[in-house]
Protein backbone atom coordinates (compact mmCIF):
# COMPACT_ATOMS: atom_id res chain seq x y z
CA UNK A 1 0.00 0.00 0.00
CA UNK A 2 0.80 3.65 -0.80
CA UNK A 3 3.39 5.04 2.36
CA UNK A 4 4.83 1.36 2.98
CA UNK A 5 8.16 0.47 3.54
CA UNK A 6 9.20 -2.45 1.12
CA UNK A 7 12.34 -4.47 0.93
CA UNK A 8 14.05 -5.16 -2.84
CA UNK A 9 16.50 -7.90 -3.22
CA UNK A 10 18.73 -8.16 -5.80
CA UNK A 11 20.31 -10.87 -7.42
CA UNK A 12 23.53 -10.95 -5.05
CA UNK A 13 21.62 -10.64 -2.11
CA UNK A 14 21.75 -6.68 -1.25
CA UNK A 15 18.65 -5.06 0.68
CA UNK A 16 17.47 -2.08 -0.84
CA UNK A 17 14.65 -0.22 1.32
CA UNK A 18 12.07 1.69 -0.27
CA UNK A 19 9.02 3.59 1.06
CA UNK A 20 6.01 3.00 -1.76
CA UNK A 21 4.92 6.13 -3.69
CA UNK A 22 2.76 6.12 -6.91
CA UNK A 23 5.10 8.99 -8.10
CA UNK A 24 8.10 7.51 -7.85
CA UNK A 25 10.97 5.34 -9.20
CA UNK A 26 13.64 2.82 -7.92
CA UNK A 27 16.61 4.00 -9.74
CA UNK A 28 19.56 1.77 -10.43
CA UNK A 29 22.64 1.44 -13.13
CA UNK A 30 20.81 -0.85 -14.85
CA UNK A 31 17.62 0.18 -15.17
CA UNK A 32 14.59 1.36 -13.00
CA UNK A 33 11.90 0.47 -11.31
CA UNK A 34 8.08 2.23 -11.08
CA UNK A 35 6.64 1.78 -7.94
CA UNK A 36 3.58 1.06 -9.48
CA UNK A 37 4.21 -2.24 -10.16
CA UNK A 38 4.54 -3.09 -6.37
CA UNK A 39 1.63 -1.20 -4.96
CA UNK A 40 -1.29 -3.42 -4.98
CA UNK A 41 0.51 -6.42 -5.30
CA UNK A 42 1.04 -9.81 -2.67
CA UNK A 43 4.30 -10.04 -0.85
CA UNK A 44 6.99 -12.21 -2.25
CA UNK A 45 6.64 -11.07 -5.81
CA UNK A 46 9.54 -10.94 -8.16
CA UNK A 47 9.87 -7.39 -10.49
CA UNK A 48 12.04 -6.19 -13.01
CA UNK A 49 13.62 -2.99 -13.53
CA UNK A 50 13.48 -2.05 -17.38
CA UNK A 51 17.19 -3.65 -17.76
CA UNK A 52 15.93 -6.88 -16.81
CA UNK A 53 17.63 -7.22 -13.39
CA UNK A 54 15.06 -9.05 -11.04
CA UNK A 55 14.42 -8.17 -7.37
CA UNK A 56 12.46 -10.52 -4.91
CA UNK A 57 9.81 -7.96 -3.07
CA UNK A 58 9.14 -8.61 0.69
CA UNK A 59 8.13 -6.68 4.02
CA UNK A 60 11.50 -5.81 6.09
CA UNK A 61 11.55 -7.90 8.87
CA UNK A 62 12.30 -5.81 12.24
CA UNK A 63 15.59 -5.95 12.17
CA UNK A 64 15.92 -5.34 8.73
CA UNK A 65 14.00 -1.68 9.64
CA UNK A 66 16.51 -1.04 12.49
CA UNK A 67 19.61 -1.46 10.55
CA UNK A 68 18.32 0.71 7.55
CA UNK A 69 16.52 3.29 9.61
CA UNK A 70 17.27 6.86 10.35
CA UNK A 71 19.61 7.32 13.22
CA UNK A 72 19.89 9.64 16.12
CA UNK A 73 21.82 7.88 18.07
CA UNK A 74 24.28 4.56 17.82
CA UNK A 75 21.12 2.33 17.58
CA UNK A 76 21.42 -1.44 19.62
CA UNK A 77 21.76 -4.64 16.89
CA UNK A 78 19.29 -7.10 16.76
CA UNK A 79 21.83 -9.45 18.00
CA UNK A 80 21.56 -7.95 21.31
CA UNK A 81 18.13 -6.86 21.34
CA UNK A 82 16.93 -10.25 21.23
CA UNK A 83 19.45 -11.41 23.70
CA UNK A 84 17.67 -8.31 26.01
CA UNK A 85 14.15 -9.73 25.46
CA UNK A 86 14.99 -13.51 26.24
CA UNK A 87 17.41 -13.14 29.19
CA UNK A 88 15.48 -10.59 30.78
CA UNK A 89 12.11 -12.56 29.99
CA UNK A 90 10.04 -9.53 28.45
CA UNK A 91 6.80 -11.49 28.60
CA UNK A 92 3.25 -10.05 26.98
CA UNK A 93 1.77 -7.57 29.47
CA UNK A 94 5.28 -6.62 31.09
CA UNK A 95 5.61 -3.42 33.06
CA UNK A 96 8.75 -2.80 31.42
CA UNK A 97 11.06 0.38 31.51
CA UNK A 98 13.97 1.79 29.54
CA UNK A 99 16.63 4.24 30.51
CA UNK A 100 17.97 5.85 27.33
CA UNK A 101 16.13 5.93 24.02
CA UNK A 102 18.61 6.19 21.10
CA UNK A 103 17.21 5.89 17.59
CA UNK A 104 14.22 3.30 19.36
CA UNK A 105 15.36 0.45 17.55
CA UNK A 106 15.50 -1.91 21.49
CA UNK A 107 12.05 -0.06 22.28
CA UNK A 108 10.57 -1.93 18.78
CA UNK A 109 12.06 -5.09 20.17
CA UNK A 110 10.51 -4.30 24.06
CA UNK A 111 6.84 -2.88 22.49
CA UNK A 112 6.67 -6.15 20.49
CA UNK A 113 7.43 -8.66 23.47
CA UNK A 114 5.03 -6.38 25.95
CA UNK A 115 2.04 -6.33 23.23
CA UNK A 116 -0.92 -3.54 23.32
CA UNK A 117 -1.72 -4.76 27.48
CA UNK A 118 1.73 -4.19 28.50
CA UNK A 119 3.72 -0.93 29.59
CA UNK A 120 6.64 0.31 28.04
CA UNK A 121 7.87 3.50 29.96
CA UNK A 122 11.31 4.87 28.10
CA UNK A 123 13.18 7.48 29.90
CA UNK A 124 15.31 9.66 27.97
CA UNK A 125 17.31 12.92 28.42
CA UNK A 126 17.54 14.25 24.38
CA UNK A 127 14.04 15.61 22.91
CA UNK A 128 15.75 15.17 20.19
CA UNK A 129 16.56 11.64 20.03
CA UNK A 130 13.21 11.16 21.14
CA UNK A 131 11.94 12.53 18.51
CA UNK A 132 14.02 10.33 16.24
CA UNK A 133 13.02 7.22 18.11
CA UNK A 134 8.98 7.78 18.31
CA UNK A 135 9.27 8.66 14.68
CA UNK A 136 10.91 5.37 13.63
CA UNK A 137 8.63 3.50 15.95
CA UNK A 138 5.39 5.10 13.90
CA UNK A 139 6.88 3.67 10.84
CA UNK A 140 7.32 0.05 11.86
CA UNK A 141 3.72 -0.50 13.73
CA UNK A 142 1.87 2.31 11.57
CA UNK A 143 0.57 4.57 14.97
CA UNK A 144 1.50 5.69 18.32
CA UNK A 145 1.92 1.88 20.38
CA UNK A 146 -0.26 2.17 22.49
CA UNK A 147 1.78 0.75 25.75
CA UNK A 148 4.61 2.96 24.59
CA UNK A 149 5.09 6.56 26.96
CA UNK A 150 8.46 8.58 26.42
CA UNK A 151 9.23 10.99 28.66
CA UNK A 152 12.56 13.86 28.47
CA UNK A 153 14.48 14.06 32.17
CA UNK A 154 16.95 11.42 33.73
CA UNK A 155 16.25 8.58 35.13
CA UNK A 156 16.63 9.43 38.88
CA UNK A 157 14.08 12.66 38.69
CA UNK A 158 11.39 10.75 36.48
CA UNK A 159 11.31 7.29 37.14
CA UNK A 160 10.49 7.62 41.48
CA UNK A 161 7.71 10.13 40.52
CA UNK A 162 6.46 8.00 37.36
CA UNK A 163 5.89 4.59 39.01
CA UNK A 164 4.50 3.15 42.13
CA UNK A 165 7.43 1.73 44.27
CA UNK A 166 7.90 -2.17 43.71
CA UNK A 167 5.82 -2.02 40.54
CA UNK A 168 8.15 -2.68 37.39
CA UNK A 169 8.75 -6.05 36.20
CA UNK A 170 11.90 -5.37 34.23
CA UNK A 171 14.40 -2.20 33.64
CA UNK A 172 16.87 -1.95 31.35
CA UNK A 173 19.85 0.24 31.38
CA UNK A 174 21.19 1.91 28.18
CA UNK A 175 23.30 4.62 29.68
CA UNK A 176 27.14 6.02 30.15
CA UNK A 177 27.34 5.40 33.92
CA UNK A 178 24.07 2.79 34.82
CA UNK A 179 25.69 1.91 38.42
CA UNK A 180 24.00 5.45 39.53
CA UNK A 181 20.77 4.68 38.82
CA UNK A 182 20.78 1.57 41.05
CA UNK A 183 18.90 2.94 44.19
CA UNK A 184 16.17 3.84 42.27
CA UNK A 185 15.89 0.74 40.40
CA UNK A 186 15.91 -1.17 43.41
CA UNK A 187 12.91 0.99 44.86
CA UNK A 188 10.92 0.69 41.37
CA UNK A 189 11.71 -2.98 41.19
CA UNK A 190 9.32 -5.84 42.46
CA UNK A 191 11.10 -8.62 44.12
CA UNK A 192 12.04 -10.69 41.53
CA UNK A 193 12.07 -8.23 38.68
CA UNK A 194 14.81 -8.35 36.69
CA UNK A 195 17.43 -5.10 35.74
CA UNK A 196 19.55 -5.53 32.75
CA UNK A 197 22.27 -3.08 31.12
CA UNK A 198 24.23 -2.61 28.28
CA UNK A 199 27.70 -1.17 28.53
CA UNK A 200 30.15 -0.72 26.07
CA UNK A 201 33.65 -1.34 28.22
CA UNK A 202 34.80 -3.86 30.47
CA UNK A 203 35.61 -0.96 32.73
CA UNK A 204 31.51 0.14 33.00
CA UNK A 205 31.16 -3.56 33.44
CA UNK A 206 33.23 -4.07 36.38
CA UNK A 207 31.88 -0.50 38.51
CA UNK A 208 27.94 -1.83 37.62
CA UNK A 209 28.90 -5.64 38.74
CA UNK A 210 31.51 -4.30 42.22
CA UNK A 211 28.27 -1.76 42.81
CA UNK A 212 24.96 -4.04 42.36
CA UNK A 213 26.73 -6.38 44.88
CA UNK A 214 27.69 -3.32 47.28
CA UNK A 215 24.07 -2.51 46.79
CA UNK A 216 23.19 -6.22 48.81
CA UNK A 217 19.68 -5.76 47.18
CA UNK A 218 20.68 -7.92 44.42
CA UNK A 219 21.53 -11.21 42.82
CA UNK A 220 24.89 -12.35 41.77
CA UNK A 221 25.16 -10.72 38.59
CA UNK A 222 25.96 -12.63 35.12
CA UNK A 223 27.29 -10.80 32.23
CA UNK A 224 28.27 -12.24 28.65
CA UNK A 225 28.76 -11.05 25.38
CA UNK A 226 27.41 -12.22 21.72
CA UNK A 227 29.29 -12.44 18.52
CA UNK A 228 27.20 -13.49 15.21
CA UNK A 229 29.21 -14.91 12.32
CA UNK A 230 27.09 -15.96 9.45
CA UNK A 231 27.67 -18.93 7.22
CA UNK A 232 28.05 -19.17 3.55
CA UNK A 233 26.44 -21.70 1.93
CA UNK A 234 26.47 -22.82 -1.49
CA UNK A 235 26.09 -26.38 -2.61
CA UNK A 236 28.87 -28.23 -0.62
CA UNK A 237 30.68 -24.91 -0.49
CA UNK A 238 29.65 -24.81 3.51
CA UNK A 239 32.30 -22.46 5.58
CA UNK A 240 32.07 -19.46 8.02
CA UNK A 241 31.69 -15.92 6.05
CA UNK A 242 34.82 -13.78 6.44
CA UNK A 243 32.86 -10.76 7.98
CA UNK A 244 31.39 -11.29 11.38
CA UNK A 245 29.09 -9.25 13.98
CA UNK A 246 32.04 -9.27 16.86
CA UNK A 247 31.98 -6.91 20.26
CA UNK A 248 29.14 -4.70 20.17
CA UNK A 249 28.67 -4.51 24.08
CA UNK A 250 28.28 -6.52 27.26
CA UNK A 251 25.13 -7.16 28.65
CA UNK A 252 24.45 -8.04 32.97
CA UNK A 253 21.81 -9.08 34.26
CA UNK A 254 20.96 -9.26 38.22
CA UNK A 255 17.57 -9.65 39.95
CA UNK A 256 16.21 -7.48 42.70
CA UNK A 257 15.78 -9.57 46.65
CA UNK A 258 13.19 -9.24 48.65
CA UNK A 259 13.15 -6.11 50.91
CA UNK A 260 15.50 -6.70 53.99
CA UNK A 261 16.99 -9.94 52.73
CA UNK A 262 20.37 -9.78 52.29
CA UNK A 263 21.69 -12.04 49.39
CA UNK A 264 23.95 -14.98 49.83
CA UNK A 265 27.77 -15.03 49.54
CA UNK A 266 28.84 -16.69 46.61
CA UNK A 267 31.21 -19.35 47.17
CA UNK A 268 34.21 -19.06 45.37
CA UNK A 269 38.15 -18.28 45.55
CA UNK A 270 38.74 -14.97 44.25
CA UNK A 271 41.46 -13.93 42.24
CA UNK A 272 44.52 -12.08 44.15
CA UNK A 273 43.59 -8.29 44.24
CA UNK A 274 40.24 -8.75 43.06
CA UNK A 275 38.73 -7.55 45.75
CA UNK A 276 40.96 -4.95 46.93
CA UNK A 277 40.54 -3.44 51.36
CA UNK A 278 41.52 -0.53 52.91
CA UNK A 279 45.15 -1.63 53.56
CA UNK A 280 45.79 -2.88 49.63
CA UNK A 281 45.38 1.03 48.47
CA UNK A 282 49.28 1.55 48.67
CA UNK A 283 49.66 -1.18 46.06
CA UNK A 284 47.10 0.11 43.48
CA UNK A 285 49.54 3.24 43.97
CA UNK A 286 52.85 1.39 43.08
CA UNK A 287 53.69 0.49 45.94
CA UNK A 288 53.81 -3.71 45.98
CA UNK A 289 54.33 -5.56 48.72
CA UNK A 290 56.65 -8.44 48.28
CA UNK A 291 56.49 -12.07 49.83
CA UNK A 292 59.09 -13.38 51.82
CA UNK A 293 60.14 -16.14 48.96
CA UNK A 294 60.80 -13.17 46.25
CA UNK A 295 63.17 -11.65 49.01
CA UNK A 296 64.81 -14.82 49.57
CA UNK A 297 65.68 -15.59 45.93
CA UNK A 298 66.80 -12.37 45.04
CA UNK A 299 69.11 -12.18 48.13
CA UNK A 300 70.70 -15.50 46.55
CA UNK A 301 71.18 -14.36 42.96
CA UNK A 302 72.87 -11.25 45.29
CA UNK A 303 75.12 -13.20 46.78
CA UNK A 304 75.49 -14.75 43.67
CA UNK A 305 76.42 -11.89 41.84
CA UNK A 306 79.29 -10.60 44.32
CA UNK A 307 80.78 -14.50 43.73
CA UNK A 308 81.09 -13.47 40.57
CA UNK A 309 82.35 -9.82 41.36
CA UNK A 310 85.13 -11.45 43.49
CA UNK A 311 86.48 -13.47 41.69
CA UNK A 312 86.68 -11.01 38.62
CA UNK A 313 88.99 -8.74 40.68
CA UNK A 314 92.78 -8.75 39.95
CA UNK A 315 95.00 -10.83 41.22
CA UNK A 316 92.41 -13.65 41.27
CA UNK A 317 93.71 -16.86 39.54
CA UNK A 318 92.20 -18.08 36.21
CA UNK A 319 91.20 -21.20 36.80
CA UNK A 320 88.12 -19.61 39.08
CA UNK A 321 87.48 -17.61 36.48
CA UNK A 322 86.97 -20.33 33.82
CA UNK A 323 85.14 -22.22 36.19
CA UNK A 324 82.22 -19.36 36.87
CA UNK A 325 82.68 -19.07 33.17
CA UNK A 326 81.26 -22.77 32.34
CA UNK A 327 78.55 -22.77 35.12
CA UNK A 328 77.17 -19.22 33.91
CA UNK A 329 77.30 -20.13 29.57
CA UNK A 330 77.05 -24.39 28.28
CA UNK A 331 80.11 -24.69 26.44
CA UNK A 332 80.16 -24.55 22.48
CA UNK A 333 80.39 -27.26 20.08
Amino acid sequence: MIGERVQLTDPKGRLHTITLDPQATFQTHRGYLRHDAIIGGDEGVVVATTGGVEYLVLRPLLADHVLSMPRGAAVIYPKDASQIVAMADIFPGARVVEAGVGSGALSMSLLQAVGPQGRLLSIERRADFADIAQSNARAWFGEDHPAWEVVIGDLADVLPTAVEPGSVDRIVLDMLAPWENLAVAADALAPGGVLIAYVATTTQLSRFVEDAKATEQFTEPRAWETLLRGWHLEGLAVRPDHRMIGHTGFLVTTRRMAPGVTPPLRKRRPAKGSHPVEEDWAEDLGERTVSDKKLRRVRRDQDRAEQLRATAQPGASAQPEETVQDEAEPPTL
